[in-house]
């Protein structure tokens, strides 16, 4: 009998508390999941919900002040901050809503600078970037500055940059927030060739429903809990 890969994901019970004086904030709570490589997993709730605490949590951009999170088998919440800052670097990548590019240099050398900081002992992977050029459509506009470039170029440079290290997790808030139709189908459908061909495991937060239907699963969030878990079409 053949055992099933575990979960490149495993959230038990999450909490985060945010603490200010004597107040208290309970931003996340009780959050429990698991997520397969490769899959496509949509996060959806309203402002406030607790969506962006649990992607920073899931980033290791902060700790959890309940429960565990396991990433790669590894216990992210018991992680010192160098150990998390490696695994983080080696392991997901990020796409922002704002698209954080540097705007002093080039697309191209966005994209080499984030492999620079991943530090992952491996040569930089021309090759990739130019199957990632063609897949999104920046043949001709790497040597270009990103106030240079479209919003939904931008975008797509920003995605090449999530992706040219081969994290296996990929991060994506909000990731059509700032784009029109025709380029957010662009971005969303370049998510879903991760998933599917590339065999990444992305997460996306994200307010549009229609938007969320192209994930796998989707992760309705409201008052900082999970109050459901649903398959969606895999489509848009």
């Amino acid at each position: 009998m053949s055992l099933s890969p575990a979960p490149i994901i495993e959230a038990s019970q999450l909490g985060k508390t945010y603490r200010t004086g004597k107040l208290e904030v309970q931003a996340l709570k009780n959050a429990s999941f698991s997520i397969n490589r490769g899959e496509f997993v949509a996060i959806v709730g309203p402002s406030g919900s607790g969506k962006s605490t649990l992607f920073y949590i899931l980033g290791g951009l902060t700790s959890p002040t309940a429960g565990s999170l396991r990433i790669q088998g590894q216990d992210f919440s018991r992680l010192s901050d160098a150990e998390r800052t490696k695994l983080r670097r080696a392991h997901i990548g990020f796409v922002f809503q704002r698209f954080n590019l540097l705007p002093t240099i080039s697309a191209y050398d966005n994209i080499e600078l984030a492999h620079q900081i991943a530090d992952t002992g491996k040569p930089f992977d021309k090759a990739l970037l130019t199957e990632l050029s063609g897949l999104l459509g920046l043949e001709g506009r790497l040597q270009h500055r990103p106030n240079e470039l479209s919003g939904g170029q931008q975008q797509r440079v920003a995605i090449a940059r999530a992706l040219i290290t081969r994290p296996a997790i990929v991060l994506a808030d909000e990731p059509t927030g700032n784009l029109d139709t025709e380029n957010s189908i662009a971005v969303l459908e370049m998510l879903r060739k991760a998933s599917r061909e590339f065999n990444q495991t992305v997460l996306m937060i994200t307010h549009n429903p229609e938007a969320a239907q192209i994930a796998d699963r989707i992760i309705t969030m409201r008052d900082g809990q999970v109050t459901g878990i649903e398959a969606a079409r895999g489509s848009l």
